[in-house]
């Protein structure tokens, strides 16, 4: 579908309406007390935008995994705090669907309602017609702000905007959709991908999908192991998803020319995963692994090549680190890669890093404001990349 024809808040008038917003506002909480308010700060745009013309926000989020049923330690009621902390209006409190309605009427235009945890409701995640009703009562119009739960059809991303219009999107959703889109749409060339992370597997669709669009698609990761594996290369202890070797093979007959490999990576004989400790490392060759070595991250020789492209592209996108960023000595290469992108943007690239632990790579490399856009949605930007379409979006009105 083109995500660009997608209604927007600025084409709605909201003066008096109730506007009923699904929010991602799934942030870490320790101790009563939300620790990282990124996610709340993100929305503040359409909330802001929202509120000085008048209309009365009701938001809508989840919160970790409740299976269904109501726990205390996953209450909205933290991010309540937080969010009183950051704007200049009322935020009431909303704990029932039931109650939902009528809390929704009494509010005043400039005042906001958060509702509790949607992730209480067992027909949240089902979908549940009867939820989607409850929640369609409490609004006048539907707003979907949330492009990290955009990939799921749940009761408050897909069923309510089904049953309330107009439905449109907030101004995070909006730039999800304008970056995403324009890289895998209408992409500026040289057109690079970088994809890593530890398994193939969870990426077979989005390879398949940028390999035929792409100038070059940059591997790394222990995924590398599983292509070198199918190369017949030695790949020591590393990681190596044996169901997928021939996977890889095919990808490589079929890609061969687009997809590029590590020529070297660093590698160890002891590493604890649990423990995040990691033993003396090494460069080595890719096709000299001793059969005790477990690669850990792409080596000096890749890193050079790789940046070498990054910084010849207009348009990159990136999902899944190098090597284990989690630890300093085997974060080099991720942490190359992200300085390579943000040397790329300010030459004038459209630098696009697509959620989950590449965000987080690049938030921890002190790098996420010098690229062109960082996804908030893990597996949404994911599926997005992989073409496939989003059920929170898709029932979204458009132009």
């Amino acid at each position: 579908m083109d995500y660009s024809k997608i209604k927007n808040i600025d084409q709605i008038d909201v003066n008096g309406k109730r506007v009923l917003i699904r929010v991602d506002f799934n942030v870490p909480v320790k101790g009563g007390v939300v620790t990282n308010d990124l996610r709340i700060r993100a929305a503040l745009p359409t909330i802001e935008s929202l509120l000085k013309r008048g209309g009365r926000l009701i938001l809508v989020s989840h919160l970790g995994r409740p299976k269904g049923k109501v726990d205390a330690q996953y209450s909205m009621k933290p991010v309540q705090e937080a969010l009183a902390k950051l704007v200049s209006v009322p935020v009431h409190f909303c704990e029932t669907i039931e109650s939902l309605k009528g809390a929704s009427e009494s509010l005043k235009p400039g005042e906001i309602l958060l509702f509790e945890n949607i992730r209480f409701y067992a027909g949240e995640e089902k979908n549940d017609p009867d939820l989607s009703a409850k929640l369609a009562e409490a609004g006048d119009v539907y707003v979907n702000d949330a492009f990290g739960t955009a990939h799921r059809a749940h009761a408050s991303t897909e069923g309510v905007a089904r049953l309330l219009r107009p439905a449109v999107c907030g101004y995070l959703m909006k730039k999800e959709l304008d970056f995403l889109g324009k890289a895998v749409s209408h992409p500026e060339k040289p057109y690079v991908a970088i994809i890593g992370g530890a398994k193939i597997s969870g990426k077979i669709d989005v390879i398949e999908n940028l390999a035929s669009k792409v100038d070059h698609l940059l591997i790394g990761g222990a995924m590398m192991f599983t292509f070198n594996k199918a190369k017949g290369l030695p790949t020591g202890k590393s990681l190596v998803e044996e169901d997928r070797v021939e996977m890889a093979k095919d990808l490589l007959a079929r890609f061969g020319q687009t997809i590029l490999l590590p020529t070297d990576c660093m590698v160890s004989t002891s590493f604890d995963f649990e423990k995040m400790t990691v033993g003396p490392l090494k460069s080595v060759a890719v096709d000299a692994l001793g059969s005790d070595d477990i690669g850990l991250d792409i080596g000096p020789d890749t890193i050079a090549r790789y940046r070498d492209l990054l910084l010849s592209a207009r348009t990159v996108v990136w999902n899944g680190p190098m090597g284990v960023f989690e630890v300093d000595s085997t974060a080099k290469g991720t942490f190359a890669l992200a300085d390579a992108l943000a040397e790329a943007t300010s030459k004038g690239a459209t630098t696009v890093i697509g959620g989950g632990d590449s965000a987080a790579a690049v938030e921890k490399a002190g790098l996420a404001d010098r690229v062109s856009h960082v996804s908030t949605g893990g597996g949404a930007s994911l599926e997005f990349l992989e073409g496939k379409e989003l059920p929170g979006v898709a029932a979204l009105d458009r132009n």
